[in-house]
């Protein structure tokens, strides 16, 4: 069995090699949307929800993360996750896996209910990722304790989200690495998109199909009028060779950053 899954935040490119592994021959779930989601999402949803609660908050952008790493996986999150992937667990095609963003908000578990399957973490610049609207803005409705953001005009819904992201790659990166992990960006992918194929099908084992792909969902942030940068954001943009705004950065219309 050739099983793989997606690790990334909505609305970072994630369904470019959703639509890519559907066009190489992997079988990604019975019912996938236009984002190539295996939907319906209610079964993950809620087990974002029950592994939540062993979260801890003690307070600003940071959270902990340890128990999740020793402490037996809940029953009831066992049995959630297998009905949602009931269509992936039983086919008989070799290759198979699936894709859905929430998967990020319970990566850990996930890592321990397969730790022989495969994983992409696909990133993208924040300052793209948050310029649209995704369920995953507000982790409060995944049972997730973060600083209070008050207000839906642009400057708190830009911060809300940014939040969102920054809580997701700070939990993907408290836990520990599977075996067979990859890390890839949208950004190459879609200027560089030989290369980047190159390095997944090193991961997977199988030459992949390639996709039409929009040179312009590149650096939108560009030509962004709000926010989208946060100083909070800093230490993960620099890991993942994301130019940083100078110092006097505070959004194309001067918004409080």
């Amino acid at each position: 069995m050739n099983m793989v899954t997606i690790i990334g935040r909505g609305h970072s490119g994630t369904r470019a090699i959703s639509h890519t592994l559907t066009a190489s021959g992997f079988f990604m779930g019975a019912n996938i949307n236009e984002s190539g989601d295996l939907v319906p999402g209610n079964d993950m949803y809620e087990a974002c929800r029950v592994m939540a609660r062993h979260v801890k908050h003690p307070g600003g952008l940071e959270w902990d993360f340890r128990k999740l790493h020793t402490m037996p996986i809940d029953p009831a999150f066992t049995r959630l996750i297998e009905s949602y992937l009931a269509s992936v667990l039983t086919s008989s095609n070799p290759n198979r896996g699936w894709k859905i963003p929430e998967t990020t908000l319970v990566f850990p578990w996930i890592v321990r209910m397969f730790p022989d399957i495969k994983y992409i973490f696909w990133i993208r610049n924040p300052r793209d990722c948050i310029l649209g609207r995704h369920l995953t803005d507000d982790l409060s409705r995944f049972g997730v304790a973060y600083p209070p953001v008050e207000g839906d005009q642009e400057p708190d819904v830009r911060r809300r989200r940014a939040i969102s992201w920054k809580y997701q790659y700070d939990l993907v990166k408290a836990t520990p690495k599977p075996k067979r992990w990859i890390e890839l960006r949208l950004e190459d992918f879609v200027l560089h998109q030989d290369q980047t194929l190159a390095k997944a099908e090193a991961l997977l084992g199988v030459k992949l199909a390639k996709i039409a792909v929009k040179p312009e969902t590149v650096g939108r942030w560009k030509t962004d009028a709000g926010p989208n940068y946060f100083d909070f954001l800093k230490q993960a943009m620099t890991e993942f060779r994301y130019d940083i705004p100078d110092a006097s950065y505070c959004g194309p219309k001067g918004a409080s950053c």
